[in-house]
């Protein structure tokens, strides 16, 4: 390279910055230029992809809301059904205990006239108010820290609530599966004795009617007058069957038949089914015709006679009132008790009353005292039944007792 007179000599790393530093600025310039021509499109791309990013973040954020609202939705729901059978156990229980006191003010029908409760399992105790616990699922939302920016929930702290309330919800029922079947075994030991009750009072009534229709005595007949003392009475107004549960109506199926087996007990306290005197009997002279003792010839024996020992009690084999009491001819020191609705009893040959003339006994109440007097060969006791003044055989009445077997 001449400069003027002067030749410049341009050296080879002079020429190769010469030529970098080109290079630099083209590369610079073309960098600029398509800066400039594409920064617009690169501005409207990062917009869009903020815009995506927001959208995604929104739509998480309403699916995390719908989730925790299905899940306040359910256990709100089962609450409720919880408290629904809660509230069922608990009318049903209180629907057994009224059953059960029901059941207790029922007499024994294998004691006639006895008030005694019936023996009654143990009533579940009372059921603490099972309630679910409150709604606690709570979703936390996490912004993640990566460039993508999606959206997470914390999981863990979720499902773990969510394991708890499926083993509470478990545990409840459970309880009230438990609970329900100690109810329904209740039930059926109540349903057990209702139809053993039924049964027994029934068994009983036909077993009366038995031995009243085999003795010729009506059993629908009223029973003898109540004293006075008893104080009862009122309007009739007939009994209705209750149109309430099945319990009801055998409760007033038992309560009929209970009404019917002591009105015929009543009868039957009136006729004289029981023996005259205590322990094994030994009839030494039979109802009907026999040789008289004395005379020895044939004559009519209106009673049975038993031994016994001079002294022994001679008792009133039903209720009623002392019609007689002292001497009568040849059965000597004599009881008559009349028992209403015809019946009468006679006791022969005492060694001493007991009882004055009026005064009500009771059954098995002693009346007299074993002896030999009047026509009489040794110590007994002459025993006769009596029907409207007749004279019958006491061993019907006395095998119908046996059949009977101790009704008080």
């Amino acid at each position: 390279m001449r400069h003027g007179s002067r030749q410049v000599r341009i050296g080879p790393v002079a020429f190769w910055i010469v030529v970098g530093t080109l290079v630099v600025m083209g590369v610079w310039t073309v960098s600029t230029a398509t800066y400039f021509a594409f920064r617009d499109d690169v501005l409207t791309r990062l917009i869009a992809r903020q815009a995506d990013m927001q959208f995604a973040y929104e739509d998480r954020i309403a699916d995390l809301r719908a989730q925790v609202d299905r899940i306040s939705s359910r256990q709100l729901l089962d609450q409720e059904q919880y408290e629904q059978k809660l509230d069922g156990i608990l009318k049903r229980q209180a629907t057994l205990e009224a059953r059960s006191n029901a059941l207790g003010s029922l007499p024994d029908p294998t004691v006639t006239g006895s008030t005694r409760p019936l023996t009654r399992s143990s009533a579940p105790a009372e059921p603490t108010p099972l309630k679910p616990s409150p709604i606690n699922d709570t979703v936390i939302f996490v912004a993640p820290p990566d460039r993508e920016a999606r959206l997470e929930s914390r999981v863990a702290p979720s499902t773990t609530r969510l394991a708890a309330r499926t083993t509470t919800n478990g545990a409840y029922e459970s309880a009230l599966t438990r609970l329900q079947a100690s109810l329904d075994r209740v039930e059926q030991r109540q349903n057990a004795n209702l139809a053993a009750m039924e049964e027994t009072f029934d068994s009983k009534a036909r077993r009366i009617r038995g031995v009243l229709a085999d003795l010729g005595v009506e059993a629908g007949k009223p029973p003898a007058p109540v004293r006075a003392s008893a104080g009862i009475g009122g309007p009739f107004i007939p009994a209705k069957p209750s149109d309430a549960a099945t319990f009801e109506r055998q409760l007033y199926r038992i309560s009929v038949a209970k009404a019917q087996v002591e009105h015929l007990t009543r009868r039957l306290s009136t006729i004289p089914v029981r023996a005259p005197m205590s322990g094994d009997l030994e009839t030494s002279s039979g109802f009907g015709v026999r040789t008289d003792p004395f005379l020895g010839r044939p004559a009519m024996h209106s009673g049975l006679d038993f031994r016994g020992d001079t002294g022994e009690a001679a008792r009133a084999t039903a209720a009623g009132t002392v019609a007689h009491a002292g001497w009568s001819g040849g059965y000597g020191n004599m009881v008559e008790i009349d028992h209403g609705g015809g019946f009468a009893t006679r006791y022969g040959h005492l060694s001493a009353i007991d009882v004055k003339v009026g005064q009500s006994v009771k059954i098995g109440q002693i009346v007299g005292r074993v002896g030999s007097t009047g026509r009489s060969t040794g110590p007994h006791l002459h025993y006769e039944t009596r029907i409207d003044g007749d004279a019958v055989d006491p061993q019907r009445f006395l095998r119908a007792g046996i059949r009977l077997g101790n009704l008080n």
